[in-house]
């Protein structure tokens, strides 16, 4: 399932074998929320801008078509013409995110939906039971989200009963692989680490969550308020708790010079809706930095977005064209910015792990880490 090639420090280097096809780690999955990545992106421009891994939402799929809907179609493969590796995240990130729609019980979490209100039931069993129906190649265990800050005894107390859904995650997951009418029998399942800011409670947490047998495990509960150098901080505290044999995923992570630095700490799989959602509103990652297109001195600029990026917008577009069309409010800004964002982000994990490949991941993070993060100049 998963080949660790081989590391630099404590960067990896690996392949990631699932039923819909092999993954190169290091790897971006892009997250197409609802089937479908926001601005205007289908399963087909995926394979164009070298997608490896497309992620949905338990909790918005099952709102909206529904997940039977969903499993009546041939799974959600079928139903949004992807082919290749999909996760599924488990609806557990809406318990922070919905936290005044919501109450949490031993049971699972109570919800009142964000599109009519109506009251929702969903637990470890249910979390299953919806992602099982959409077939993904992973699933996410059910898990709570804290928010940061959290006060300590809460935190605890999450961690415990996040450990004990995991439990019944596995049991239910079993369950439903065994089944004749499983959408995908080979689907995996992911386990969690939780713990908030409190280095403490993830290393206890991610030690015992390690002793429930999952095809990986991820960090949850970063990047939500926290500092960066306090998440890169709880990464060095997990890691050394991590199964080596297993893929590490850092949940909703990040900037560019974010993954460069998390790869750097040991970190295989990330995802992240901050490249499309800057992308539809100008924001644009180059080599030499970010660029916000909406600028005026864009206006008479022939250059494409990136001149070293390959990209469809940027193989056939000016910078001053695409100004044009975000300042006229044209769909097609969006479209053209996310598949450049997008494809701009695969493009910076497979340098990543060429470099690896090479030997030459040190020399790589010193030259982009920090250049990523700042203003294109040009």
């Amino acid at each position: 399932m998963f080949q660790l090639i081989k590391t630099e420090g404590k960067a990896r280097r690996g392949v990631f074998t699932c039923p819909h096809g092999t993954v190169q780690t290091p790897v971006f999955m892009n997250v197409g929320t609802q089937g479908a990545i926001k601005g205007a992106v289908s399963a087909l421009d995926l394979k164009e801008i070298g997608c490896q891994v497309e992620l949905s939402n338990t909790y918005h799929l099952h709102l909206r078509p529904g997940d039977e809907t969903v499993k009546a179609m041939g799974g959600l493969h079928k139903f949004m013409g992807w082919d290749g590796p999909m996760l599924t995240d488990s609806g557990g990130f809406q318990v922070f995110s919905l936290a005044g729609l919501r109450s949490i019980t031993e049971e699972g979490v109570t919800f009142a939906s964000h599109i009519d209100g109506h009251k929702i039931f969903m637990g470890p069993e249910e979390s299953m039971r919806i992602q099982s129906n959409l077939g993904s190649d992973i699933a996410m265990a059910f898990d709570e989200c804290v928010e940061n800050p959290a006060q300590y005894d809460y935190a605890k107390a999450s961690c415990e009963r996040t450990l004990r859904w995991l439990e019944r995650c596995r049991a239910e997951h079993d369950r439903l692989n065994a089944l004749p009418d499983c959408v995908n029998p080979g689907q995996m399942l992911f386990g969690i680490n939780q713990g908030a800011t409190y280095e403490d409670l993830r290393v206890w947490h991610m030690q015992e969550t390690a002793k429930i047998p999952c095809d990986g495990y991820a960090i949850g509960g970063l990047a939500v308020g926290e500092p960066t150098e306090v998440m890169y901080r709880i990464i060095e505290a997990v890691e050394p708790h991590m199964p080596a044999d297993k893929p590490r995923y850092l949940m909703g992570v990040g900037t560019p010079s974010n993954i460069v630095e998390a790869v750097a700490r040991g970190v295989d799989f990330f995802d992240c809706v901050m490249p499309a959602r800057n992308a539809r509103h100008a924001k644009l990652f180059t080599w030499k930095g970010w660029l916000n297109l909406k600028n005026e001195c864009y206006k008479l600029d022939e250059r494409p977005i990136d001149p070293d990026c390959q990209c469809p917008a940027c193989r056939h577009f000016s910078r001053a064209y695409l100004r044009h069309l975000f300042v006229a409010g044209e769909m097609l800004a969006m479209r053209l910015a996310v598949l450049h964002n997008l494809y701009f982000y695969n493009e910076l994990l497979r340098r990543i792990r060429d470099a690896l490949d090479a030997e030459d991941f040190a020399r790589f993070r010193a030259e982009y880490s920090q250049r990523l993060g700042q203003r294109c100049q040009e």
